[in-house]
């Protein structure tokens, strides 16, 4: 059991910035099509955070064309190359899948100003 803790607490990554429910971010997701890396941006509203530890995952909602697109993250994995958050949102709840009901304006989630 110490063995997996030790491998747990190598994976961990320290350069993550804080981010809650209802904050809108910015992740890039490295992509791999062959042989070739890239990295590609998924921006949108903090819907759910889950699990602790090396299993922390976090779930992104955007609309992409009208169509509503959510994508679970781990927190630590190494496809994972920057978060960057872009507004803080102002929200009472642990987690917003109610979004998934709202259409348009109804969707947003309000900014906390500090």
């Amino acid at each position: 059991m110490d063995a997996l803790r030790l491998i747990a607490q190598e994976s961990v990554k320290t350069e993550i910035p804080q981010f809650n429910i209802g904050d809108t971010i910015r992740i890039g997701v490295n992509i791999r099509e062959g042989d070739k890396e890239r990295i590609q941006n998924f921006e949108g509203t903090v819907i759910a955070r889950k699990g602790s530890g090396v299993a922390e995952t976090f779930t992104v909602r955007r609309v992409s064309y009208g169509v509503g697109v959510e994508r679970v993250f781990p927190i630590h994995s190494p496809n994972v190359k920057e978060v960057t958050v872009i507004r803080r949102g102002k929200v009472r709840r642990a987690k917003l899948y109610y979004l998934r009901n709202r259409v348009g304006k109804a969707a947003k989630v309000k900014e906390q100003i500090k």
